[in-house]
This record gives structure tokens, sequence and C-alpha cells, in this order.
């Protein structure tokens, strides 16, 4: 544990650069005193503009030193995956989510230091994550299926020699098409720590069950997949060839 402090810290920072993007990049697009709102009036329109901006910012965080050395997870939701698929262990994967639910309250700290009250007007708030006019049915729906996407596509092409080189990309791909389609429906988060961190400023805590619960599950539910589908299938012991011999007395 002493040996890896270091690991958690830069899993911290991670998230945290990732908080302080999402709320600067919320500010910019969302403010109602921002240009940019009236540069680019239409909504869907801006949701694609904050999907670039945090797909790039997720394909930064991963490709950079700190992520390529702690694994760049900042999501609990990941860590306690790859908890199940033996990839981190428990003292490792508990100090990570610390470290994560940490870096997404510094994250928003620091954000709210550089955007002051910007970052508290109702258009913004702390980039707040709750459910969509739909309710909260379909927030739920849209958590799980976009944690489960997720990770399905980071064990399928991380583990593909071919693919792997592109699976940063893909993330970053991900990301985009989520917050431009599902941004409406649950606010995307995906991310427990990044939920609490914007919650705890905003202290608006709507439905917050379902960032906890949608990610772990969807995410747990591709691995369990990805297991029984890769997994080698145990050989008979009675073979064809078994069969076809001839008994002898």
């Amino acid at each position: 544990m002493r040996k890896h402090w270091p690991l958690y810290l830069m899993e911290a920072a991670e998230l945290a650069a990732f908080m302080l993007s999402a709320c600067l990049f919320t500010v910019l697009l969302y403010h109602p005193a921002s240009p940019a709102l009236h540069w680019i009036p239409d909504a869907t329109l801006r949701r694609a503009c904050m999907g670039i901006a945090m797909g790039a910012t997720a394909v930064a965080i991963i490709k950079s030193p700190w992520g390529k050395r702690s694994g760049a997870q900042f999501n609990p939701a990941i860590t306690l995956t790859f908890l199940r698929l033996g990839k981190i262990g428990p003292v490792d994967a508990v100090c990570y989510i610390a470290a994560h639910f940490a870096g997404g309250i510094l994250g928003v700290g620091l954000s709210a230091m550089l955007a002051g009250r910007a970052l508290a007007v109702p258009e913004v708030n702390y980039a707040v994550t709750v459910p969509g006019p739909w309710g909260t049915g379909a927030a739920f729906a849209a958590e799980l299926f976009m944690a489960a996407l997720l990770m399905a596509v980071v064990l399928t092409t991380s583990n593909r020699p071919r693919l792997a080189p592109y699976t940063t990309y893909m993330v970053g791909t991900l990301i985009f098409g989520y917050i431009l389609v599902f941004a409406p429906v649950s606010g995307f988060s995906i991310n427990p720590a990044r939920t609490v961190g914007s919650a705890i400023f905003a202290q608006l805590w709507t439905a917050v069950w379902i960032y906890f619960a949608a990610p772990v599950l969807g995410m747990l539910t591709s691995a369990e997949l990805y297991l029984r589908l890769t997994e080698p299938r145990p050989r008979p012991y009675f073979t064809h060839r078994h069969l076809q011999q001839k008994p002898t007395v």
C-alpha cells in the first residue's frame, strides 16, 4: 500500500482534471452570459461541443504519463469491475475508490475557485447530474446502457492486439456520443465519484442512487458476460473416440 500511494494520488488528480474540464466547459457553453450561448444557440450543437471537449479530455488523461502509470480508471465502477476481473487487489481497489471521490470533490472545488459564482447559476449548477424530463427509470436505463457498453468496448478491444491501440480513442468517441444523445436523459455520469463531486457543491442529491447502482451494475454485467464468452470451455472426459471404442471383457 505504501508503495502504491503515488498511484492513488494520480487517480485522484485524473478525476479532478476531468471534473475541472467538465465544470469549466459547462460554464463556457451554458452560462447565460457566455458568448458561446449566443454563438451556438442550438442545444444539440452545444451538446456536441461538450461531447468533443469531454471526449478529448478523457483521451488526454488516459494518454498522460500519470494515466498510463495508474491505469487511468478514475471511476469507482471501473475499479470494482477490475477487482472482479482480478486486475486489481482489494486494498488497492479501496484506496483507488477513495481517491476517486476525493478527486471528484477536489476538481469541482478548484472549478468553483476559478469560475466563482458563474458555476453556481441554475443553468450550470456545478455540472450536477440529475434525471431529465423522462424520469428516473429512463435515467437508470441510460446509465446502465452506457456503462455496460463502455466496459464491453474496453474489454473487447484492449484484449485484442490489433484493436488495443485504439481503445482510448474508442472511449473518447463513446463519451462524445453519450453526451450528445444521453445527457438530456440522465445528465451523463456513469461515475459515482463524478456525481458526488458535483452534488456536494450543488447540494442536489436527486435520485443519486441511480449514479451508484447503474454504472456498477452495467459494468459488472459486461464483465461477467465477457468472462463467460471468453473463458476456455472444459473438454469433456468422454470424447467421440471413447464412444467408438468397443468394450473390453
